[in-house]
C-alpha cells in the first residue's frame, strides 16, 4: 500500500511569510540577524548580538490548526491550547541550544491565538519598533500585520482545498 501525504502549497508560504514578518521587524528594530548554526538545527532566525543574559536570541515559528484531530479536544476546552502545545514541542526540539541561546517559539493557531511567550516576545519586539520609529502604535501594527497574514493564508488554503 502506498500512502501519499499531500501538503497544501500555501502552508510553506504561510510559514515563510510569518517568519519574514518577524525577521523584518527584528531588522527594523535594529537587531542584526544571522543564518546558520553549527549544530545542524535549522531555527527560523538567530540574532547576531546578545539579547538577554549575554545570549543571542533564536526563534522558530509554526502555524498549527486547532481543528486537527490531534488538537481539537484540547482546543475545545481552552483557546490557545494548540499553540501552547506546539510551542512546547518546539522548545523540546531546541532544548540543546538553550545553554548558549535564548530560544523563543512563536506558535500561532490558524484561528488566531498565539502562545503566551510568543505574545510577550512580539510585544517586546513591537516596543523596540516603536522606539525606532517614534510611533507607539507599532505594537498594534505588528499584531495587525500578523493577523492579516494568517487570514490571507487561511483564505489561500481554503481556496486550494476546493
Amino acid at each position: 500500500m502506498i500512502i501519499i501525504i499531500i501538503i497544501a502549497p500555501g502552508r510553506p508560504a504561510r510559514h515563510h511569510a510569518l517568519n519574514d514578518l518577524v525577521a523584518r521587524a527584528m531588522v527594523f528594530a535594529g537587531i542584526p540577524l544571522g543564518l546558520s548554526r553549527p549544530d545542524g538545527k535549522r531555527p527560523d532566525g538567530l540574532s547576531l548580538v546578545p539579547c538577554e543574559a549575554g545570549k543571542p536570541l533564536t526563534w522558530d515559528v509554526t502555524v498549527i490548526c486547532p481543528l486537527a484531530d490531534s488538537y481539537v479536544a484540547a482546543a475545545a476546552r481552552e483557546a490557545g491550547s494548540a499553540a501552547e502545545e506546539a510551542a512546547t514541542r518546539k522548545t523540546a526540539k531546541y532544548s540543546n541550544i538553550q545553554a548558549h541561546h535564548i530560544f523563543q517559539p512563536v506558535a500561532v493557531e490558524s484561528l488566531g491565538p498565539i502562545n503566551a511567550s510568543g505574545c510577550v516576545f512580539l510585544s517586546k519586539l513591537g516596543r523596540k519598533l516603536a522606539e525606532q520609529s517614534g510611533d507607539d502604535r507599532e505594537i498594534s501594527f505588528l499584531f495587525q500585520r500578523l493577523s492579516v497574514l494568517i487570514q490571507r493564508y487561511n483564505a489561500i488554503l481554503q481556496h486550494d482545498c476546493l
